[in-house]
């Protein structure tokens, strides 16, 4: 079973897998401390109908009241952090908030898994035993879409929410100043930044940055593409990435820990180190002027994502994950047989 705030295409995905579904009305990102109180009651009332054995919450907010719940109502709970808001590149009262929230929520977890190695470090500061904490990376299926990196480069793509701490308007400007003939940055994603972003590449680069919107198939957008791009401040572990890594593509992004465990390192693709302009131009026009590379990169990326990203791997882990945290539960061998099925 799903409970999702909002629409999007894992509420989507879940239904055409005939799983059953509830959305939130209430569960959103905003920060509104009377929208999450109501957003809880909205949750407790799902949970109480639905009497779930174990609750798998992601992300930040949700994670949060997915605890709180859990610890009211008596049911484990296993948070994913995907990238947790209290980094050093965090604006300093997200972090604050973040660090105090994580902290006094943390006991609440039975399990918490972080989806990078760079994320478990973090964990560390947090009042949680370390036997409760461990490191799944993030998997997804296999497709049948393939790039082909050797190709003229016409297309750069990256994949994002058009807000931060994605930093769309560095790509945009390096992108400008590499003056790459004939090649058209593609943008897929929306945000409350896109009207901003459009004005900087009207400006920049005229006529070569298109932004896409809400792509529906990214498999095939990235096909299309000899090269992918992500800047951002600060990241978890990004699917976008390993979306590119198993399209077989390039992928130039910036130096962080979660990423730099994806690309091993930079064998699998170029790390740009901070917010230096000139060193994303040179990182692009690198690739650009060498399809050689480009290849190599590519191939690089898809073998490494076949080896370590699929998605059996991450839900074998996870379903390891669902048996400890229900070991010694009343009913624990009936709830694990019906959550290995996808029920509650």
């Amino acid at each position: 079973m799903l409970l999702a705030g909002g629409d999007g295409p894992l509420l989507d995905a879940a239904r055409a897998a005939g799983a059953r579904t509830i959305r939130l009305a209430l569960l959103d990102n905003a920060l509104s401390p009377l929208r999450a109180l109501a957003a809880l009651r909205e949750l407790l009332k799902a949970l109480r109908e639905t009497a779930p054995d174990l609750i798998h919450a992601h992300s930040a907010k949700a994670g949060a009241l997915g605890r709180v719940a859990g610890w009211l109502l008596g049911i484990p709970v296993v948070y994913t952090v995907h990238g947790f808001a209290f980094k050093a590149a965090a604006p300093a009262r997200q972090r604050l908030i973040s660090r105090c929230m994580e902290w006094l929520l943390a006991p609440l977890a039975a399990r918490l898994i972080c989806v990078a190695q760079g994320e478990r470090a973090l964990a560390a500061s947090l009042p949680i035993p370390a036997a409760r904490v461990r490191v799944i990376r993030n998997g997804i299926a296999d497709s049948s879409a393939r790039a082909t990196p050797g190709a003229p480069l016409r297309r750069i793509v990256m994949v994002a929410r058009l807000a931060a701490p994605k930093r769309a308007d560095l790509l945009i400007r390096a992108f400008a100043r590499a003056a790459l003939p004939d090649c058209e940055l593609v943008l897929a994603g929306v945000g409350p930044q896109m009207a901003t972003l459009q004005s900087l590449a009207d400006n920049v680069a005229p006529g070569r940055v298109r932004f896409a919107g809400p792509v529906t198939d990214v498999p095939a957008l990235l096909a299309s593409a000899q090269a992918f791009a992500l800047a951002s401040d600060h990241e978890g572990f990004p699917l976008s990435v390993l979306e590119a890594m198993r399209a077989g593509l390039p992928v130039v992004a910036s130096d962080l820990p979660g990423i730099r465990e994806q690309l091993d390192s930079g064998a699998s693709g170029l790390l740009v180190a901070g917010d230096d302009e000139h060193a994303w131009t040179a990182a692009l026009a690198r690739l650009a002027d060498n399809p050689t590379l480009r290849e190599t990169l590519g191939r690089n990326a898809r073998t490494r994502w076949a080896r370590e990203f699929g998605l059996a791997p991450m839900a074998d882990a996870t379903w390891t994950i669902y048996q400890q945290a229900l070991a010694g539960k009343p009913g624990a061998a009936r709830a694990a047989a019906s959550t290995g099925a996808g029920g509650q």
